[in-house]
């Protein structure tokens, strides 16, 4: 067994035991957690940045589901959660070696399954012709506040381009892109649960 092997049948072991351990572990008590390959690095660290801006990108998505009523949205959106589990997973794992990079990937494919359901939304969707607010529904609401944690996700993975390795900057299309599926998603929502698109008009102050 290699060593990537034996750490991962390690982790194996560790999850498995963590169903009867307690949640708090005390090691980060005095700011400091690790990557995944074991390194101790400051909570407050761009890797962890941006795996907290994932993680609240993931818990918005997962209150829009709650609203959510057409079914081909839902089905996205539990996808999109899992794709970002894998997305953690690589911002989790600065300057992999080989045979982590082997095992902890994201692939561009992702990025063309997310063109291709807005281009499917955007199709049965009034042509956008001017500046709409954010509201709609409560399923558009929701999934537009996702969809600027989308874009606070991104801006964070931006900083890790230079020296983190593996597949950031795959993660960093498909997060560009996970914003204008959101934005898509809240207008065909939107649109199917019969609430009006708001239009952004100039006030003047009088």
């Amino acid at each position: 067994m290699n060593m990537w092997s034996m750490y991962m049948a390690n982790r194996a072991l560790q999850l498995s035991l963590s169903r009867s351990m307690r949640i708090y572990t005390k090691t980060g008590d005095r700011g400091k957690t690790s990557t995944y390959s074991g390194k101790r690095l400051k909570k407050d660290d761009a890797i962890f940045e941006a795996l907290g801006a994932v993680d609240m990108l993931s818990s918005h998505i997962g209150l829009a589901r709650v609203y959510c009523k057409q079914t081909e949205i839902l089905d996205d959106l539990r996808i999109i959660q899992c794709n970002l589990q894998d997305i953690g997973s690589v911002i989790a794992t600065p300057a992999p070696t080989p045979e982590q990079a082997s095992v902890i990937t994201f692939s561009l494919e992702h990025v063309s399954g997310l063109e291709g359901k807005i281009d499917g939304y955007t199709a049965s969707l009034p042509p956008l012709t001017n500046f709409i607010l954010p509201s709609g529904s409560e399923s558009s609401a929701h999934l537009h506040v996702s969809r600027t944690s989308a874009r606070a996700a991104e801006r964070r993975v931006v900083s890790l381009l230079q020296d983190h390795g593996g597949d950031v900057e795959a993660v960093l299309k498909y997060l560009n892109r996970l914003s204008d599926y959101l934005f898509t998603a809240a207008r065909y929502c939107s649109h199917l649960d019969q609430v009006p698109e708001e239009i952004y008009t100039k006030h003047d102050p009088s």
